[in-house]
């Protein structure tokens, strides 16, 4: 492909979704968030210069973030220089008119173990600070603030919108 094509093909969706029919924000937020709240797993791309790092992984959501322990691994090559994180929930692809999939672009950030928000979280998923402190190794907090959320659901058709809704944020409200 030359570079003009693979323009192009980036510009496809915008173009596309321009003049699509949209779904009022409020509603649209509160199906994301739904949704977000029937699943508990992602697939979470991480990256920094030539290197890219998609890891599935369990996420809680409260306080408008996601919220994911994680004991390490390669992901944290890009967390450590690089803030900016997409992540992918989806369903199991079962035709056209069952889609259900989002992609969410954000912040992430790496909570300090044993501060309030770490020992909140660790509340919230009711696991025991001493189970936490007597770990051989820390377990790593990371919290990813959505700034774009980028949808694919079927049910937008028969509510008469596009089947691809974008959610925008400069910050969820917590």
């Amino acid at each position: 492909m030359t570079k003009q094509e693979y323009q192009a093909a980036a510009r496809y969706w915008e173009e596309k979704d321009a003049d699509s029919v949209k779904l009022e924000q409020g509603k649209l937020r509160a199906m994301v968030e739904e949704y977000i709240q029937s699943n508990n797993t992602c697939a979470l791309a991480t990256g920094t210069g030539d290197y890219v790092r998609c890891t599935p992984i369990e996420y809680s959501w409260h306080d408008g973030c996601f919220w994911m322990f994680s004991e390490g691994g390669k992901k944290f090559i890009g967390l450590e220089k690089n803030p900016n994180v997409c992540l992918a929930i989806y369903d199991k692809y079962e035709g056209f008119g069952k889609l259900h999939g989002m992609q969410v672009m954000g912040t992430a950030e790496l909570v300090e173990p044993f501060s309030p928000r770490y020992n909140a979280h660790a509340a919230y998923k009711k696991i025991s600070l001493d189970v936490l402190r007597k770990l051989p190794t820390p377990m790593h907090l990371i919290c990813v603030r959505p700034t774009r959320i980028d949808c694919l659901f079927s049910d937008f058709k028969k509510l008469g919108c596009a089947p691809r809704q974008t959610l925008l944020l400069e910050q969820m409200p917590e």
